[in-house]
C-alpha cells in the first residue's frame, strides 16, 4: 500500500499555510496534495493599496508550482468541481478526480454580490476582495478622480469582514487628501455593525473609540445597522434598521465611486453537503477543526462555520482571518500527525485574532485573545507605526510564502514572547 494521500483544497493564505505546515509535519509519513483553481497567491490585505495603486498586482503575488515543487507538495490549478465526500473523493474541474485519505478545506469564500441586486464588480461597485477585483478598482478610481464626486464605502449585511472596509475608506481619505481633491468628495460608511468599530467581534479593546474619531477627524459621516436593499448607476438605496428589526429610516446616497464588502457563502463545490455544511454553505468543524460527520475532513479559515457573537439588528458575520487562520493550520498539522498515528487528535487552535488596519498615514491595532468574548487580553491601540508595520508584515508574509515556510522559529518565539500562541494548552 501506498502512503496515504492528504489533500489540501484551496492556495489562498489558509491553503498554502496549511500546506507548507501539515508537510512539514508529517513529512514522509504522508503526501500532500493541493488543489487549486489558480496557479497564484495573492496577499489579500495588500489589495486596497492595489486599488489606489499603492501597489502593483504581481507585487504581492507569488507563483506557487516552483515553491510547492521545492517543498515536495503536489500541486494542480485545474480547481474543484464537486466534493463527494462520501466517497471521499473530489471531481476537478477537467473531469479527473483525486480519491484522498484526509481533506483539508481552504477555500475560502464565494463571494455573495448577486444578494444584493446591482452589488459588486458586475454591478455598480467596485470589489478588494480578490487582487483582480482590486486592479479593477484602481483603473475605476483613475477615473473617479478625473470628476470626483461622493464615495460610499461599507459592508453590506451578512459581511464578516470589517476590517478592510475601515481600511479603504481611509486609505481613499489619504490618497484624495494627496491629490489635493477631498474637499471635493464627500464620504460616507455604510455598515450592517450595530456600532462602529464592531467588527462582527463586539469590539476589541476601545475600536469604537478609535474608529469613530477616525471617521470624525476625517469628515466621514456613517450609518449603522445598515442594510443595503439596492444599488443603482450612481445611487445606493440604504434602509436603516432600529434596534425592533423594523427600518426606521431610508437613505439614498449618490456616489460616484462605491466599495462595498459583500456577504460570504461556502464554494459551489461543497455546498448542499449533508453533515458537512451549514445553510450558507461553511464547513462544520468540532473543537479540532474536524468534521463530525467526516472524521477525514479538517477546514480552517473564512469558509469554516463560526455562530454571530450575539444577536444584531442586521445580520453581522464574524471574521475568520489573518492569524486565526494559521492557529488553525497548526492545529490541523498536529491533529493529523496524531491521526496518521493512531492517536486521537487534542490540539485545539486558541482562535486569537491579531489585526493591523492600515489606513496609509497611520491605522488602528488590535489583539483579542480569544477572537470571541469574553477574553483574556482585549488590547487595540493606533498611530503611524500601524502602517510600518503592515508594511514590514506585508514583505515578511510574501517572503514566508516564497521560500514554502509556515512558521519560521524565530516568529515562534517572537510570538511566544508576547504571550500570543496558537494552540491551547
Amino acid at each position: 500500500m501506498g502512503k496515504p494521500l492528504i489533500v489540501v483544497l484551496g492556495a489562498g493564505l489558509g491553503g498554502a499555510t496549511a500546506s507548507f505546515e501539515i508537510k512539514a509535519a508529517v513529512k514522509d509519513r504522508a503526501d500532500v496534495m493541493v488543489v487549486s483553481d489558480s496557479d497564484t497567491y495573492s496577499f489579500v490585505p495588500s489589495n486596497p493599496w492595489v486599488a489606489v495603486r499603492w501597489r502593483e498586482p504581481e507585487a504581492i503575488q507569488v507563483r506557487l508550482p516552483p515553491v510547492f515543487a521545492k517543498k515536495k507538495i503536489g500541486f494542480t490549478s485545474v480547481g474543484a468541481k464537486r466534493l463527494h465526500a462520501g466517497e471521499k473523493r473530489l471531481e476537478l474541474n477537467d473531469g479527473a478526480s483525486i480519491s484522498y485519505d484526509y481533506l483539508v478545506i481552504a477555500t475560502g469564500p464565494d463571494l455573495a454580490f448577486d444578494e444584493i441586486e446591482g452589488l459588486g464588480p458586475q454591478g455598480h461597485t467596485v470589489s478588494v476582495c480578490q487582487t483582480s477585483h482590486a486592479a479593477a478598482a484602481a483603473d475605476a478610481f483613475d477615473a473617479f478622480v478625473e470628476q470626483p464626486g461622493p464615495i460610499v464605502v461599507g459592508a453590506v449585511q451578512g459581511a464578516s469582514c470589517y476590517g478592510p472596509a475601515y481600511e479603504f475608506a481611509l486609505i481613499l481619505d489619504t490618497e484624495l487628501r494627496k491629490r489635493k481633491i477631498r474637499y471635493r468628495v464627500p464620504m460616507t460608511f455604510v455598515t450592517a455593525e450595530p456600532y462602529i468599530g464592531h467588527l462582527g467581534l463586539d469590539g476589541v479593546g476601545d475600536t469604537k473609540g478609535l474608529l469613530e474619531s477616525e471617521l470624525r477627524d476625517r469628515h466621514i459621516k456613517w450609518i449603522t445597522n445598515a442594510r443595503v436593499a439596492k444599488v443603482e448607476a450612481g445611487l445606493m438605496h440604504v434602509e436603516e434598521v432600529g434596534e425592533d428589526g423594523a427600518v426606521k429610516k431610508t437613505h439614498d446616497l449618490p456616489f460616484g465611486y462605491s466599495m462595498m464588502l459583500p456577504a460570504f457563502r461556502g464554494v459551489p463545490a461543497v455546498r448542499n453537503i449533508e453533515g458537512l455544511t451549514n445553510p450558507r454553505g461553511f464547513i462544520i468543524v468540532d473543537k479540532h477543526q474536524r468534521n463530525p460527520a467526516f472524521p477525514e475532513i479538517f477546514a480552517l479559515g473564512v469558509c469554516v462555520a463560526i455562530a454571530p457573537t450575539g444577536p444584531t439588528p442586521v445580520p453581522v458575520g464574524v471574521p475568520k482571518t489573518g492569524f486565526m487562520i494559521e492557529s488553525m493550520s497548526t492545529a490541523i498539522a498536529a491533529n493529523l500527525v496524531a491521526v496518521l498515528e493512531e492517536r486521537e487528535p487534542t490540539a485545539e487552535a486558541t482562535w486569537n485574532a491579531v489585526c493591523l488596519a492600515d489606513f496609509g498615514d497611520g491605522g488602528v491595532a488590535f489583539v483579542a485573545q480569544p477572537q470571541i468574548p469574553p477574553r483574556n487580553v482585549n488590547w487595540a491601540s493606533s498611530g503611524k507605526w500601524v502602517h510600518l508595520a503592515k508594511v514590514g508584515f506585508e514583505k515578511y508574509f510574501l517572503r514566508k510564502v516564497r521560500k514554502g515556510e509556515s512558521e519560521p522559529f524565530y516568529e515562534k518565539l517572537a510570538l511566544h514572547v508576547m504571550g500570543i500562541r496558537k494552540l491551547r494548552f
